[in-house]
């Protein structure tokens, strides 16, 4: 062993107990890593920084570009809606739905491809089902790894295999040789997350949820109902016909009607005139009771939570907003009823608060006076067109993204699958991704501002920060040292415990060097090592492609390193339930690849 291969090991090991301890953030410690290896001299400069112009650190970069862009167009409300429609509120049912989905589309793009498509779904499915983000993505994440093993082009490792076994004069694998492990891991993984999910991930909610948000703050302050109740309206309804004036719904039953669907038609916050018809689904915001009240005078269905209209009580879309009447504004001395705020704005007028007077129920026909304040709910883009300034002065912060066109969504979508295409296609990834990126800034899908605003600074150093310690494995020979080691140790040992080893030795190398550089590492060693004990080669290479993807335990994987901030993890989250998931993938490939090739 030489000097520089101990200083390595040294570094590996101070690597491992910080990542563990979490004394210092995770990007601090890539960026210390990276700078502690040029100071040792295990890499040229130019080597220790190569991390930050990487074709990871670019994908990543990228995607978040796309990501952002598709959520910031309004695409993501299309995607969301059948997975919520189909899953409803059950976290075990978006928790399967959304992996098996992930899963079988990484088995043909990359990873991460696959990942940037769905993260902004899930952080908009979170906020609506008030599901914790880090409930749902960490099993999506490990559902993409878990993909890629379902084809010979899912995953980096199983790309490049084939090329490898023809430099070695060994037989290639077919398109779908590795399909049936694939299916085992990937079922695997979703069973444990269905199952044991609540045991091992985090309680806390992620970065989306970490902090009170202005709804929340103003539904705590108000004193507010935020569920949402879907009503349907049956043919032979006593309630078709009438109008919402003439039933009295708001003073004799303390509801507001949100929005009106008909077909795909929503009419929000529908006028007081307008009748009710059969065929229509009500959304309705009040207490329980208070709905099944009204359900019973007119004999109507309820549907339960409003799954089709999701949207308004998320916060993406639609929401609560305070308005404060300026001195001279038009409405001062006029009532609700005779400025017609539902029909001339579109929104849904809660409760008024002039001083310490209050008023929910009866406020229709109350003249409105200077700096009384109103508590609306309809779409954002409907209050930004009432809070004016001369008529009412918003108050509350509206977060969600003005639209900038109808063809946005479009255009969007457009730039994201060109560049998935492109990828496919065999342009180089990051070519592929960030040229997809580029193409959402110059069409004016995301501003160049937002578009830095949107790249996770963290997430990139931790990846670049890392990538060096890898190099340096390479350069110094440790990791040769390591492999050569163990095949002395192991020579004449039982095939399964060899296959045990080279699984482990995969995996290892795989968390602190990208999986690509470990396969191309290991699999001419292991194909020498086949040889030597009398074990298929091309089974061995196989492990070492399959358990490439096994990154878990560390957030070193581009998919977890995307979904740690998102997700609000830390490194002791990846352990707990990324060592079960190690664990598992190990057992699961070492009996198939020993069942099928020994």
């Amino acid at each position: 062993m030489t000097v520089d291969i101990l200083l390595v090991f040294l570094v590996l090991a101070g690597t491992i107990i910080l990542f563990v301890s979490e004394w210092l953030r995770v990007d601090v410690i890539a960026i210390l890593i990276m700078v502690t290896l040029a100071w040792l001299g295990l890499v040229k400069p130019e080597e220790a920084f190569s991390g930050l112009a990487s074709n990871a650190v670019v994908c990543i970069i990228a995607v978040m570009i796309l990501g952002y862009g598709v959520d910031r167009s309004g695409v993501m409300n299309r995607i969301t809606r059948p997975i919520l429609r189909a899953a409803g509120f059950s976290e075990r049912r978006l928790t399967g739905l959304v992996s098996v989905a992930i899963g079988f589309l990484s088995a043909f793009i990359q990873n991460i491809g696959a990942a940037a498509l769905f993260l902004p779904a899930i952080l908009r499915i979170s906020k609506s089902s008030k599901i914790p983000a880090s409930h749902l993505l960490m099993p999506m994440g490990f559902a993409a790894i878990l993909g890629g093993t379902l084809s010979m082009v899912g995953s980096s490792p199983l790309l490049i295999l084939n090329d490898l076994l023809k430099q070695g004069g060994e037989e290639t694998f077919g398109l779908f040789s590795v399909t049936p492990l694939g299916l085992v891991l990937l079922g695997t993984g979703i069973v444990y997350f269905l199952f044991f999910g609540r045991f091992v991930l985090p309680a806390a909610k992620g970065k989306a949820d970490s902090s009170i948000s202005a709804q929340d703050r103003l539904i705590d302050t108000w004193q507010l109902p935020s569920t949402v109740y879907q009503v349907f309206v049956p043919p032979g309804s006593t309630l078709v016909g009438k109008t919402r004036d003439e039933i009295k719904i708001r003073l004799r039953y303390g509801l507001n009607v949100l929005a009106l669907l008909e077909g795909e038609d929503v009419r929000y916050a529908p006028w007081r005139h307008m009748p009710f018809r059969s065929g229509q689904e009500i959304a309705l915001l009040g207490q329980l009771g208070d709905v099944e009240r009204f359900v019973d005078d007119f004999d109507l269905q309820v549907r339960g939570f409003a799954y089709r209209f999701r949207e308004l009580q998320s916060g993406e879309t639609a929401g609560f907003a305070e308005v404060i009447i300026p001195p001279r504004s038009p409405v001062v001395g006029k009532s609700l009823r005779q400025i017609e705020v539902r029909k001339t704005w579109g929104v849904e007028p809660i409760m008024t608060l002039i001083g310490d007077k209050e008023e929910r129920h009866d406020l229709s026909d109350q003249e409105l006076q200077p700096g009384e304040a109103i508590l609306v709910h309809g779409p954002w883009g409907h209050i930004r067109k009432m809070a004016d300034n001369v008529h009412f002065v918003l108050v509350t912060p509206v977060e969600a993204p003005e639209a900038t066109g109808k063809r946005q969504p479009l255009v969007a979508a457009l730039c994201f699958l060109a560049a998935i295409w492109l990828a496919l296609s065999g342009v180089p990834l990051p070519v592929g991704l960030l040229s997809g990126a580029l193409a959402m800034i110059l069409l004016g899908v995301v501003p160049i501002d937002e578009a830095y605003r949107a790249v996770d600074w963290r997430t990139v150093f931790l990846l670049a920060g890392l990538m060096p310690l890898g190099i340096a494995m390479g350069n110094t020979g440790a990791a040769e040292y390591i492999a050569r080691q163990m095949m002395l140790v192991l020579q004449g040992s039982h095939p399964i415990w060899i296959l045990l080893c080279v699984a482990v030795l995969s995996t290892l190398f795989s968390l602190f060097m990208s999986n690509a550089a470990a396969t191309v590492l290991l699999v001419p060693l292991v194909m020498i090592m086949g040889n030597m004990s009398d074990i298929n080669p091309r089974a061995l290479a196989l492990l070492v492609a399959v358990c490439a993807s096994n990154s878990f335990v560390l957030p070193t994987h581009q998919v977890n390193a995307l979904f740690m901030s998102p997700g609000g993890y830390r490194s002791a989250d990846y352990l707990r339930a990324g060592g079960i998931m190690t664990l598992l993938f190990i057992g699961i490939a070492v009996g198939f690849v020993y069942l099928t090739y020994l």
